[in-house]
């Protein structure tokens, strides 16, 4: 059993395709089935079911109780490979939806690029939630962040963040009250982002009432572009409004509906199987996280 034949049955577990597997691999598809040959010949059971006429392929029950043992192969294979060549820097995958890294991370990840002995080598990536959750069952990120709680098999959340909402105004609104109800807004200006699924039922049923948002956007830097004319509100959490008070002049309401938006929630995911070689940066990691966290009174969830 062998670092390829290892990597050539993961590969098959995600394309469940040989022909995919074979391209993804720059191999031929008999280079493939021989090297699923050999690691079924010595494991000595039947990883596969290859029916004729059948483009996708279907995993034995051993099959897929291989699939965490071949990950963690894998992974101290890449563990072994660190060491020999001396490398002593813990490298990490992180994803996060656009407005963590720019909101919430970015200063977490400035604070470490400044340590003057760094342990942590840091991959960053941005994405949509659901993007996240594959990419972190498929071991290709190792931590996670996101808005959305999602079920997947393979995979564990739990909340790091609960933040209240607040009302954003531009610096220049004549409409200055430090608690501010909905009603008094006009709808119509509103620059709609929405946060996460139980925020959206919210916001359908006490600000859009039926109707859909004039403009919604996706991402921090637009929300901080559309807010400088002096009508336009949005509603945000915490981390988010510290930022933008950072980078322009706003003007800050509390939410005076009698029900309130629910708070929203940062979850944490990370594959119930981990790799070995990244376990060590993933405490590491952590512990950093949750002393800013603690630090920037957001609502950090212990």
């Amino acid at each position: 059993m062998n670092q390829a034949e290892i990597e050539t049955f993961l590969m098959i577990v995600k394309t469940k395709n040989i022909t995919k597997t074979a391209e993804n691999l720059f191999l031929s598809q008999p280079t493939v089935s021989h090297r699923l040959k050999l690691l079924e010949d010595e494991l000595n059971v039947k990883l596969l079911n290859r029916k004729k006429g059948y483009k996708q392929i279907e995993l034995t029950t051993q099959g897929e109780e291989f699939i965490p043992i071949a990950e963690r192969w894998l992974s101290l294979w890449q563990e072994m490979q660190l060491l020999q060549h001396g490398q002593e820097k813990l490298y990490l995958s992180i994803g996060c939806t656009d407005t963590l890294n720019t909101a919430i991370f970015f200063n977490l990840y400035r604070k470490i690029l400044r340590e003057e002995d760094p342990v942590l080598s840091l991959k960053i990536k941005t994405h949509y939630s659901q993007e996240i959750y594959e990419q972190v069952e498929n071991h290709e990120i190792d931590l996670g962040f996101v808005y959305h709680h999602l079920h997947f098999k393979n995979i564990t959340a739990e909340p790091v963040l609960r933040e209240k909402m607040y009302i954003v105004q531009s610096g220049e609104t004549s409409l200055r009250k430090e608690i501010l109800h909905i009603d008094e807004l006009d709808p119509e200006e509103e620059v709609f982002l929405s946060w996460e699924a139980n925020y959206q039922i919210w916001h359908d049923q006490w600000v859009g009432k039926g109707k859909r948002p004039r403009i919604e956007v996706d991402t921090f830097e637009l929300l901080l572009h559309l807010i400088s004319d002096d009508k336009r509100w949005f509603i945000a959490p915490i981390s988010v409004v510290e930022r933008i008070q950072a980078l322009r002049p706003v003007y800050v309401s509390e939410i005076a509906n009698h029900i309130q938006p629910p708070e929203r929630v940062t979850y944490k995911i990370q594959h119930k199987y981990p790799k070995e070689a990244t376990m060590k940066a993933v405490r590491i990691f952590e512990e950093k996280m949750e002393s800013y966290l603690q630090d920037k009174n957001w609502g950090f969830v212990k």
